[in-house]
């Protein structure tokens, strides 16, 4: 997921280093039918960007999701919740 949001940051030309974007990511797990299976992952994201890419990176946000082979490979037995922060550079 946070590869696939990198990737529509970059066609915008917002750089994503280590020090400007990370996630941190919190699984949920449950007892479902006697069977422990992951239920939930929440993911917030943090990223730095100017100003004047603001609209741009909030545009990525909205679509990387659907576009994301990981979030699209488990999301009918997952629920995946996303958020992000913008921090000004």
């Amino acid at each position: 997921m946070m590869g696939t949001f990198a990737m529509l940051l970059a066609k915008s030309r917002i750089p994503t280093p280590e020090d400007r974007y990370h996630a941190d990511v919190v699984g949920e797990i449950e007892a479902v039918d006697g069977v422990l299976k992951i239920t939930r992952i929440k993911v917030h994201y943090t990223l730095k960007v100017a100003e004047d890419k603001r609209g741009e990176a909030e545009a990525a946000f909205e679509v990387y999701l659907p576009h994301c082979p990981a979030a699209s490979s488990v999301r009918d037995a997952i629920e995946i919740s996303h958020d992000v922060t913008y921090e000004s550079l």
